[in-house]
């Protein structure tokens, strides 16, 4: 089948999206992603507000089109670092990686809530191709890894019956345990890094980063 080449407008259309996009992260990044305005994005680039709602319908639409941009960014590293051969150690560092790259992008996903604002099912399905890609890793983990064994059985038993995040992988309960206290102790690490609440404690937070991945994957 010969592929359609997209018209002159819808180029253009394209186009301004994507600048649409760039003045919302920069938005962001100065006063947070609940203060976003399309009408303010409207002045920067010259277009009145009614104008630039013909590319975005509302806020809420142009907030998910950037939570999907993020989701879909991380999923494609994950994806490239697995394919790659990085295990569950490498998958750390690579989101690492990715989260120093551009934090205002891994806050708008992993961070406060912004109010009023409900992502749709399509970028959960999104962010369970992340959580897959973490499953393949955690099936690997040796049972020594430094994972809290207070309550184990219990909470073995509770994932298995509550696993709507696993996008139907369908790993035994530990490894889905093991998945979840990998990406929750990480995410907590990382968060804090981002925030700015190492800056003055005199550590590397890299190697405390590190200790705690290694810790996880039994290394």
């Amino acid at each position: 089948m010969a592929r359609t080449t997209p018209s002159p407008r819808d180029r253009y259309r394209a186009q301004v999206r994507a600048e649409i996009k760039e003045h919302a992260w920069e938005q962001i990044a100065s006063a947070g992603a609940s203060a976003l305005s399309l009408n303010a994005i409207a002045r920067r680039m010259g277009m009145t507000g009614p104008a630039l709602y013909r590319y975005f319908g509302s806020r809420d639409e142009l907030i998910t089109e950037l939570v999907m941009d993020a989701y879909r960014s991380l999923a494609d590293t994950f994806r490239a670092a697995a394919a790659d051969g990085a295990d569950l150690a490498g998958l750390a560092h690579a989101m690492r990686r990715w989260a120093l790259g551009d934090p205002q992008r891994y806050f708008l996903i992993y961070g406060t809530p912004v109010p009023g604002y409900h992502a749709p099912d399509d970028a959960t399905a999104i962010a369970a191709e992340i959580m897959a890609t973490l499953l393949d890793a955690c099936a690997g983990i040796p049972e020594t890894a430094d994972l809290p064994q207070a309550a184990e059985t219990a909470l073995d038993a509770h994932l298995a019956e509550h696993r709507q995040w696993d996008g139907g992988h369908r790993a035994p309960a530990p490894v889905l345990r093991r998945a979840l206290t990998f990406w929750t102790r990480l995410h907590g690490v990382l968060s804090l890094e981002l925030a700015g609440h190492f800056t003055g404690m005199g550590f590397d937070a890299a190697q405390l980063f590190s200790a705690e991945v290694d810790g996880l994957a039994g290394r």
